[in-house]
């Protein structure tokens, strides 16, 4: 453990110092939301923008109302944690859950430094761990302990129902961190809600088993999340165009269900240096809230 929290925080120190000498903006913005918070309401006056009306105080007919906002003094992340069965694809120390956990420990020590409450929940079809948000290294290092120490006691997976629960938890607006391979499916409304409420980046971890596989012939695949055994022919032309078809064709819809939601999306391969990608959405936010 103690070498894993070197790594950590060594990637954490030198994401920072990158950000910061490429002139890529602050990088306290990359947590920071949008950087207000409603206030309060108040009457329409001529030049205000039609965008900040307050149609459900203006239906009551009392006349025209905008909300009016101010600046947030503190922000609070949450990271949402994947962790069911299908995480463990991968080889040893590389598995997706692996890379997941680390980049989750990384953005927590990044978050601290700048002064950001940092909440975790782990999930896989029911909540495995939660920790209530919290400043300062200590608190980061309890999350990032939890996190590697944690066995899941569910193999299956309901991506939906987790953002359903951090819903119903996370009451002021957020910066959100989704960890997961979304091979969950029918997640779109409440991730729709999710992305309405909060600001949304989803960290897509993908392995290349799901879409290389080798010609070993008919051998049998073990689902862990369903407990079945399924023959499969990997040296079937046919066979490896539909799983290379359906991947693809599911990060595909998933990346447009982003960038229409306005969800920050980042798909990382666990065999690949997860560093720069992680610098490359710094910059991607902080450009985001220079031209918000």
């Amino acid at each position: 453990m103690k070498e894993l929290l070197k790594k950590l925080r060594k990637y954490e120190v030198y994401i920072r110092k990158v950000v910061k000498s490429r002139k890529q903006g602050d990088f306290h913005s990359i947590f920071k939301g949008s950087g207000l918070e409603f206030d309060d309401v108040r009457a329409y006056q001529y030049g205000d923008d039609v965008r900040t009306i307050d149609w459900n105080v203006t239906a009551k007919g009392h006349g025209t109302f905008v909300k009016t906002f101010k600046e947030e003094k503190e922000q609070t992340v949450y990271f949402i944690l994947d962790v069911s069965a299908s995480q463990d694809i991968g080889v040893e120390g590389k598995k997706k859950s692996d890379i997941g956990k680390e980049i989750c420990g990384v953005l927590t020590l990044s978050s601290v430094k700048e002064q950001s409450e940092v909440g975790l929940i782990c999930y896989s079809d029911q909540k495995e761990k939660y920790i209530r948000p919290g400043k300062g290294s200590k608190h980061a290092y309890e999350i990032i302990m939890s996190m590697f120490n944690l066995k899941p006691k569910s193999l299956k997976t309901d991506l939906s129902k987790a953002m359903g629960l951090a819903m119903n938890i996370i009451k002021r607006r957020s910066v959100v961190i989704l960890i997961s391979d979304f091979i969950d499916e029918n997640i779109q409304h409440n991730f729709t809600a999710l992305a309405k409420k909060h600001d949304v980046v989803a960290i897509h971890i993908i392995d290349q088993r799901e879409t290389h596989l080798p010609n070993l012939g008919i051998i049998p695949l073990y689902d862990k999340e369903s407990g079945k055994t399924l023959w499969i022919n990997t040296s079937s032309n046919e066979f490896k165009r539909n799983i290379n078809a359906n991947h693809f064709n599911k990060q595909d819809i998933l990346e447009t269900f982003c960038r229409k939601h306005q969800v920050n999306y980042l798909p990382i391969y666990t065999h690949e240096d997860y560093v720069p990608k992680l610098i490359k959405l710094f910059k991607v936010r902080n450009k985001t809230k220079k031209s918000a």
